[in-house]
């Protein structure tokens, strides 16, 4: 891919999160101006934009805010040339109990967005970060981008609304916007809320047994720099405007593979057992994704460049180093 991004101004919202993060990396690395926009605290967290080197946050404008605040994003895109749009409340578990929560957040949030883009003047590609879980479970394999949505969890339906929204912005106002959907990103960085950080953090604390929901549901496990790699691709790819485009291996693999795969990363072979409150309610589960991801190939030259496996070595050896970020007796939603 060639390199446009030096001297340009770029807009990360989401910038303190797993992904947001690692896009960040990037873009410093290709010479970008680039924005980050975190939620505030009276703390002064930037999240894990803590994790990134000193290098790179010298090089960043942190943007404190809230999403959820139209005039302070406003703010933020003025003479932006790229927007990534990532900030998102996410976790399934946490949607059931906060549905609330997750429409300001992810629908009106992605509004202030696309306001605020729409009357830009200096707009060259904004995208929008959508989700596979907006899927639902798999009806046809692999799922291409014409797959119906349905909306399994509160989470889910939020983002599909999001994700309409966006395209509506696109078909209304010429929006120049492409929708990335990545599927099951993993790596440094990504918390317990996930399974396999819950995995790796249970086995890297010395657990007798490995404390899972269900085991047979299936999922595109995508590493978190090929994911960044995908959304730099769809900036600058003019031919994916106005579609929504799937991030993912075209690989599928169970939970209980990936607890064994853990298992030898981590050198320890130890029992799973079936925790009932990790497991989702029945009707809201989703057993089975795997993504076609042939239209991000075509458009972008995109491919996958870490092996499953590897990328399972490459996390456990960051939560290894970073214990103290996951407490493994503890299930948090």
């Amino acid at each position: 891919m060639t390199n446009g991004w030096h001297d340009r101004t770029v807009l990360v919202t989401g910038a303190d999160g797993f992904i947001g993060s690692h896009l960040v990396e990037r873009l410093v690395e290709r010479g970008a101006s680039v924005r980050a926009f975190v939620y505030y605290n009276s703390w002064n967290s930037v999240g894990w934009l803590a994790d990134v080197p000193l290098q790179t946050r010298n090089a960043i404008q942190v943007i404190p805010g809230d999403i959820r605040d139209a005039e302070r994003v406003a703010q933020a895109v003025k003479g932006c040339d790229y927007i990534f749009h990532l900030a998102s409340l996410i976790g399934i578990p946490y949607s059931y109990v906060a549905p609330r929560a997750y429409v300001d957040t992810n629908v009106t949030g992605t509004l202030n967005v696309l306001e605020a883009a729409r009357r830009s003047e200096h707009l060259v590609r904004m995208v929008h970060t959508s989700t596979s879980e907006v899927y639902g479970s798999a009806q046809t394999v692999p799922i291409s981008e014409s797959h119906p949505l349905v909306g399994q969890s509160p989470y889910s339906a939020t983002k599909i609304a999001a994700d309409q929204l966006t395209e509506s912005y696109h078909r209304s106002f010429n929006l120049p916007v492409v929708t990335a959907r990545p599927f099951n990103t993993f790596g440094p960085r990504q918390t317990a809320r996930a399974v396999i950080p819950t995995i790796a953090s249970q086995l890297l604390s010395g657990c007798k047994e490995l404390r899972l929901g269900a085991l047979t549901p299936t999922r595109d496990f995508n590493f978190v720099t090929d994911t960044a790699e995908g959304f730099l691709a769809l900036a600058q790819c003019s031919e994916a405007e106005g579609q929504v485009v799937n991030i993912g291996t075209g690989e599928e693999w169970s939970i209980e593979q990936t607890a064994g795969f853990l298992m030898n990363a981590c050198g320890r072979q130890v029992p799973i057992l079936c925790d009932e409150e990790r497991v989702r309610p029945a009707g809201s589960e989703v057993n089975r994704l795997i993504a076609d991801n042939k239209r991000l190939r075509t458009l972008a030259g995109w491919t996958p460049s870490v092996p499953f496996q590897e990328g399972l070595a490459k996390t456990a050896a960051w939560i290894e180093r970073n214990l103290t970020h996951f407490d493994p007796d503890r299930y948090v939603v």
